[in-house]
């Protein structure tokens, strides 16, 4: 039974090791580079393998408002109920984040899409019954986080930047982090000639040299520019 018992430690000793030291890299990672930004076709195995997980629709509306309207991670982790669930029971089209919410300390607002709010009601719908969504806008229950981990928790920065980094990984997605889908979403939108002023508002930055830092320069916005000699 010694034996057996010190078999098993060493084992559980191993696991935690390599835990630790994946997060190191991951940490290390982030300092060293910036997040690779997605493609179509990239995001669409990224949100196909979500789609197998046990919690694929809290996942995908994480994973989604990061893409679809340049949030931050701890942004996302910090929204709750109330803040996208209207009085009327619809979702708001604009999303207003308090200073404490926000990364920069300033209160701002997110602007969210017709589709990311039909993907944020679907993913209501998975939480609570028809009973229970109409009189939800009304009920302490809105003061409840919009993520919750499995041990009915909201998640928080540390956690939520994790949990990306593993959805990455799993998904066959290296280079990536919880700042691809923000880089991600202002690259796109650069490269339909989306005015910088426009990109900072919605980026919630206070300098347009942050937001320049966020734009990738793809193959595809050079093979545009050249097209137009």
């Amino acid at each position: 039974m010694t034996n057996l018992w010190q078999i098993e430690v060493g084992k559980l000793k191993q696991r935690i090791n390599n835990l630790l030291n994946e997060k190191h890299l991951f940490n290390r990672g982030n300092r060293m580079s910036q997040a690779k930004t997605l493609n179509e076709k990239e995001l669409n195995l990224l949100l196909l393998y979500i789609k197998t997980r046990k919690y694929g629709y809290r996942d995908r509306v994480m994973v989604l408002m990061t893409y679809w309207a340049g949030m931050r991670i701890g942004e996302v982790a910090a929204t709750k109920i109330k803040d996208v669930l209207g009085a009327d029971g619809k979702i708001v089209e604009e999303l207003r984040l308090t200073a404490e919410q926000t990364k920069g300390k300033y209160a701002r607002t997110v602007v969210l899409s017709e589709k990311l709010r039909k993907e944020i009601a679907d993913y209501l719908k998975t939480r609570f019954n028809t009973n229970e969504l109409i009189g939800l806008s009304y009920s302490k229950s809105t003061n409840k986080p919009l993520f919750e981990t499995q041990k009915r928790e909201g998640f928080n920065n540390n956690t939520a930047c994790y949990h990306f980094h593993m959805l990455y990984k799993q998904a066959g997605l290296y280079g990536c982090s919880s700042h691809s889908g923000r880089r991600t979403f202002l690259t796109s939108l650069s490269s339909k000639s989306v005015p910088l002023r426009v990109l900072m508002e919605l980026a919630g930055h206070r300098q347009a040299q942050t937001t320049m830092r966020y734009i990738d320069v793809t193959q595809d916005m050079k093979r545009a520019a050249v097209a137009l000699i």
